[in-house]
C-alpha cells in the first residue's frame, strides 16, 4: 500500500474578486508546485459535509475523516477542551470561547479577537485572573486559554448535569441543530444565552444558560480590573475586557477508532484545539511539530521535512495548515493570496523534491470555503486534487476552483474522500 499524504488548507477557497481581475486568490496565486501536481493527477470538487451547508472546520474536519457527522458530532467546546486536558463528562458544559473588545459600559463588541494581537502569554494571566477570581452560585468552572484570542470554558454543575442545548453569546455564530453556524451578517452587541428552541422548559438548559450568562458578567469585571488590560489600554492597545461564547456540548463524541474504520494507521500534523481534539478521540497519533517561529519559510519548511521523516511510521498522514483562514476571515485577500504562496513555495515545493511519488498518494483539498468577501464560511464546494501512485492525468493544467470542476473525479462528499484515497493507495 502506498503512503497518503492527506493534506487540508484551512478555508482556501473562496470566490472571484474584481479586485484580483475576477479570480480568487488561489487562481491568482502564484502556485507552480500545487499546478504540477494537478497537472499529474485528477482533480474535482469536494462538498465538505453537504450541499447546502457552510460548515465550521470540525464539522468539516470530521467528516473528511470519512465519519458521518450528524451522527456523532456534540458540538465544538467538548473537543477543544478535551484537547486542550480539560475533563469533559456527559452533563458538564463545554464552551469554545474568545477573548474579545467590547465598550466599557455597554454589550457592543468593538472587536470579537481583540484585534488579533492578544499575545498568548498575555491571555494567560488573564485566565488564571478568571480562574481566581470569579465564583459561580451553583456550579464549578474550568477556563484555559489556547491560542492568542482563543480559549475554551467548561462548567460543571453541583447539584445536577447541564445540557449543551443553549444558544451562544458571541453574535457571529448561529446554531442549526446540533451544528454550529458561521453567519454572513450579525449583530455587535453580546448576546444572553438562553435555551435552544425546543428546550424552553429543559431544566439543564435553562440552568445552563443562567450560568454561562453569570459567568460572563463575572468575568467582565475580572477583566476590566486586571493589570494586563491596563497595560494593553496604556500602550493603545485594545483591551480583552469580555468573553464570548460558542458551540456549546454537554458530552464527548464517541468515535470508532479510524484504524477500525478503514484499516489503516494514520498520524496527523495539526495546530489547532479543534482538530487535535478530533484527532485524539479518533485514535489518530499527534505528530508533535515545533513551535511556529513566525517565518513561514522556516516553518513549512520543517513541515515538509518532518512529514517525510514521519511518513514511514504510518500509513498516512493528516496534515492540516491554517495558513489562508484567518486572511480571509479579515477580509484580505492580498494576504491569503499571499499566505496561499507561501505554502506552495515552502511547503510543497520542500516536499516534492524527496517526496516518493510513485509510492505515494497526495490529496489537497480543504476544510471550507471562506470568501474574503463574506468574511465568513459558505456553501461553496473546494477544490480537490489527488496525485502519486499509478494515478493518470486527467488533463487538469492548474490548481484551482474553476479548473477543478472540470477535473474527471466530479463531485464528492467529504465522508466519501477517505475511502478514495485509501482505494488509490492500493492500486
Amino acid at each position: 500500500m502506498r503512503k497518503i499524504f492527506y493534506i487540508i488548507l484551512d478555508g482556501l477557497s473562496d470566490l472571484p474578486l474584481k479586485e484580483l481581475g475576477d479570480k480568487t486568490p488561489l487562481e491568482a496565486a502564484l502556485t507552480p508546485n500545487l499546478d504540477r501536481l494537478a497537472q499529474a493527477g485528477n482533480t474535482g470538487i469536494v462538498y465538505p459535509v453537504g450541499k447546502g451547508i457552510a460548515p465550521e472546520s470540525d464539522v468539516a474536519v470530521i467528516s473528511l475523516l470519512g465519519y458521518e457527522a450528524q451522527k456523532y458530532y456534540t458540538g465544538r467546546g467538548p473537543l477543544e477542551s478535551y484537547a486542550e486536558g480539560l475533563a469533559v463528562n456527559d452533563g458538564d458544559l463545554a464552551l469554545r470561547v474568545n477573548f474579545a473588545t467590547a465598550e466599557a459600559s455597554s454589550r457592543k463588541i468593538i472587536d470579537r479577537r481583540v484585534g488579533r494581537n492578544l499575545t498568548t502569554e498575555e491571555a494567560t494571566l488573564l485566565a488564571k485572573e478568571i480562574n481566581s477570581k470569579v465564583a459561580l452560585s451553583d456550579a464549578t468552572f474550568e477556563f484555559k486559554n489556547t491560542i492568542g484570542h482563543r480559549g475554551v470554558l467548561v462548567i460543571r454543575g453541583i447539584r445536577s448535569r447541564l445540557s449543551g442545548w443553549i444558544t451562544n453569546t458571541d453574535p457571529a455564530y448561529g446554531k442549526e441543530g446540533v451544528f454550529g453556524v458561521a453567519l454572513e451578517k450579525f449583530g455587535n452587541e453580546i448576546l444572553e444565552a438562553a435555551p435552544y428552541h425546543g428546550y424552553e422548559n429543559n431544566a439543564q438548559a435553562v440552568n445552563a444558560a443562567r450560568l454561562l450568562n453569570e459567568f460572563t458578567e463575572k468575568s467582565r469585571k475580572a477583566l476590566n480590573e486586571a493589570a494586563i488590560n491596563k497595560k494593553r489600554i496604556s500602550e493603545g492597545k485594545m483591551p480583552a475586557n469580555i468573553i464570548v461564547s460558542r458551540d456549546a456540548g454537554d458530552r464527548l463524541p464517541k468515535f470508532p477508532p479510524l484504524s477500525e474504520n478503514y484499516g489503516v494507521n494514520f498520524g496527523s500534523f495539526v495546530e489547532m484545539p479543534v482538530e487535535k481534539g478530533i484527532a485524539l478521540l479518533t485514535g489518530i497519533k499527534i505528530v508533535e511539530v515545533p513551535p511556529r517561529t513566525g517565518n513561514l519559510d522556516v516553518d513549512y519548511a520543517v513541515w515538509a521535512k518532518l512529514a517525510l521523516e514521519k511518513i514511514k511510521d504510518y500509513d498516512g498522514l493528516y496534515i492540516h495548515i491554517k495558513g489562508p483562514d484567518e486572511p480571509a476571515h479579515d477580509g484580505n485577500f492580498a494576504k491569503k493570496k499571499e499566505s496561499i504562496e507561501e505554502i506552495d513555495k515552502h511547503f510543497f515545493k520542500n516536499l516534492l523534491e524527496k517526496i516518493d511519488m510513485p509510492n505515494s498518494i497526495i490529496c489537497v483539498t480543504a476544510d471550507h470555503s471562506t470568501p474574503c468577501k463574506m468574511k465568513a464560511h459558505s456553501a461553496d464546494p473546494v477544490p480537490l486534487l489527488i496525485s502519486g501512485g499509478n494515478i493518470k492525468p486527467d488533463g487538469t493544467m492548474s490548481f484551482s476552483e474553476r479548473t477543478a470542476r472540470l477535473g474527471s473525479l466530479g463531485e464528492i462528499l467529504g465522508r466519501e474522500l477517505l475511502s478514495l484515497l485509501i482505494k488509490f493507495a492500493k492500486q
